[in-house]
């Protein structure tokens, strides 16, 4: 990796974050959402019964952790879109015409898309806090906490440009983040606990990647632990690797229109 690398990764970094503060509706929508199901399902489940959790851990504190990873989800999956325009304003192509590293593209936007929605996921952090909610906030569970979301981020962030490139198009990215995000959100422990699931669903959550950072983001901010990094963080980081891999390849490869 040379200077010249890591100038393609700043300057793309930069150019993503410019577009996002530029369209100020979206980034307050993206942040508001999460913020109102925090809202309205921790309060109106407030007298919602924990099984099996510690006496004082409210319904509220046990969303926190959700609300901050389904942050992530649903601003990562909307990554794409960003890519759609650029093919369809043709600035793409021109970019994929130069000799730049396509790798170090990919670099820089899904570095910015990450970099800005662990930020929204510790607004919501802040806000839960202010809202009542009692959390742990010792560094290193925390660490492990941000780096799950970081790497779940990755992923979820490169499969979205991934769908892009192939789709082409916004009506299919929008297929694709409607039949993502609700399924992955509601057959996840984000919402409730695995335990007061029904058997079949509670094995879909077992493997749902959205369960194991919502889990690793309970462990820290509920009970202050630090999981296994071979089974909290390892799959996470096997899962973000490949797909940035498949997209940086799809990338290096694709015939736009």
């Amino acid at each position: 990796m040379n200077f010249s690398s890591l100038a393609i990764a700043k300057v793309v970094f930069k150019r993503t974050w410019l577009k996002t503060l530029r369209r100020p509706v979206a980034l307050t929508f993206s942040l508001m959402q999460p913020l109102m199901w925090m809202l309205f399902f921790g309060f109106l489940f407030h007298r919602y019964s924990l099984d099996e959790m510690p006496a004082g851990i409210s319904y509220l504190d046990f969303l926190v952790p959700g609300i901050c990873a389904m942050t992530v989800l649903f601003g990562a999956s909307q990554s794409g879109i960003e890519l759609i325009r650029d093919m369809q304003t043709q600035f793409l192509n021109r970019v994929l015409s130069t000799p730049a590293s396509k790798t170090m593209l990919m670099v820089g936007k899904v570095g910015a898309d990450t970099s800005r929605l662990i930020i929204q996921s510790c607004l919501v952090l802040f806000l839960a806090l202010a809202l009542g909610a009692k959390l742990q906030l010792s560094i290193l569970p925390l660490c492990h906490m941000m780096n799950s979301l970081i790497l779940f981020s990755i992923a979820f962030c490169s499969l979205s440009c991934f769908i892009a490139l192939k789709a082409q198009s916004q009506e299919n990215m929008a297929t694709f983040v409607h039949l993502v995000n609700m399924p992955m959100l509601f057959t996840s422990t984000a919402l409730v606990p695995s335990k007061q699931m029904p058997d079949w669903l509670a094995r879909i959550a077992q493997f749902n990647p959205l369960s194991l950072v919502v889990n690793n983001s309970r462990e820290a901010l509920l009970f202050n632990n630090t999981p296994e990094i071979q089974s909290s963080i390892l799959p996470l980081f096997i899962m973000a690797t490949l797909l940035f891999l498949l997209t940086s390849y799809t990338l290096r490869s694709i015939q736009l229109n």
